[in-house]
């Protein structure tokens, strides 16, 4: 063999003694070649460290087997997700292609890549894009829509409203009355973590107190937030409900270079239980949205598409659970 250069089929099938056909049906797992030739092909594949050329073999097969997922590469709820779906994947004969969405790249953009690799379905954690733009996507490829509700298209989500219900829940019995909110921005998700807030409130009879500061589901958007909240001193909140991970630990380091204390002064809550939120220095409180179990329906909803030929739209919905750590406390006395 000629020193760089690629090991194909050919040299393996001239090598044992075979045709390239046999080869190809061998690495292709078809039926027919003998166990001994297959044995003498794969010793003589790995003796010359022959890698598959993937691209042409998928070119090749009318079905790729491989399930995109668009992902916020810089959300670590979703690269916990992502980490899941890769192994409940490859449980049942999948591969996942990743398509990360970035401030160049949008999700239209994304989902175009993913269908440019021939990913037979495509999964799609916190989508924003409007139900219209997703269904017109759902019309041509099996789609399954993680963290929202859609009605004509897969969807696997945690219950949002639940989910902040027992936060606000959790902070009066801690004492707090004045607690905020601050919103993970204008698409479905953050509007559905929005009104569970003010749903919870209300049932508490916090309609009173009821304080929304705009924000996004990033940690930028936390120091012009906490400016916003703490510019009146007697009236600030003793507690603050974020939309996210994200944009809790944005507040937990705004407060800290404010000089507040959390959760001597104010109390601070997220959502998702990112990895983030365990470690020891940040021991943020926030909401479980069972990331594992999310990720294997997502999987399994994919492949019923796929392999079982279902065509009705399921939405699968978990229940949330609060996770409490150190960000939270009882409402300092001298503000009762």
């Amino acid at each position: 063999m000629t020193v760089g250069k690629s090991v194909t089929m050919q040299d393996i099938a001239d090598r044992v003694g075979v045709s390239k056909a046999l080869v190809s049906m061998i690495f292709r797992g078809v039926p027919g070649p003998s166990a001994e030739t297959k044995e003498r092909v794969l010793a003589v594949a790995a003796e010359l460290d022959y890698r598959p050329n993937r691209t042409a073999a998928l070119l090749s097969l009318r079905r790729t087997h491989l399930i995109g997922v668009m992902t916020d590469i810089r959300n670590a709820f979703h690269a916990e997700m992502v980490e899941h779906m890769v192994a409940e994947a490859a449980q049942v004969g999948y591969e996942v292609v990743l398509g990360p969405v970035t401030p160049t790249h949008a999700e239209a953009d994304v989902i175009e890549t993913l269908l440019d690799f021939r990913c037979e379905a495509v999964v799609l954690l916190g989508p924003e894009a409007s139900d219209d733009a997703l269904g017109a996507w759902g019309a041509r490829v099996p789609l399954v829509a993680v963290g929202r509700r859609i009605k004509g298209v897969d969807a696997v989500r945690a219950d949002d409203s639940r989910g902040m219900s027992v936060t606000v829940d959790h902070l009066v019995g801690l004492g707090h009355r004045r607690i905020a909110h601050l919103t993970g921005g204008s698409g479905a998700i953050g509007r559905d973590r929005h009104a569970g807030y003010r749903r919870a409130m209300h049932r508490h009879g916090l309609d009173d107190v009821i304080r929304v500061v705009e924000g996004d589901f990033t940690e930028q958007c936390a120091p012009s937030a906490v400016v916003d909240l703490l510019a009146d001193a007697g009236n600030r909140p003793t507690a603050i409900v974020a939309a996210n991970d994200r944009s809790a630990v944005g507040l937990l380091d705004a407060l800290q270079r404010q000089g507040v204390s959390v959760p001597g002064e104010i109390s601070i809550t997220g959502y998702d239980d990112s990895t983030l939120a365990r470690m020891a220095h940040i021991d943020l409180t926030t909401v479980s949205q069972e990331p594992k179990e999310q990720a294997s329906r997502a999987i399994r909803a994919a492949v019923e598409r796929l392999d079982s030929g279902r065509t009705d739209a399921v939405s699968s919905v978990l229940r949330p659970r609060l996770v409490v750590r150190g960000t939270t406390g009882p409402v300092a006395t001298h503000v009762v």
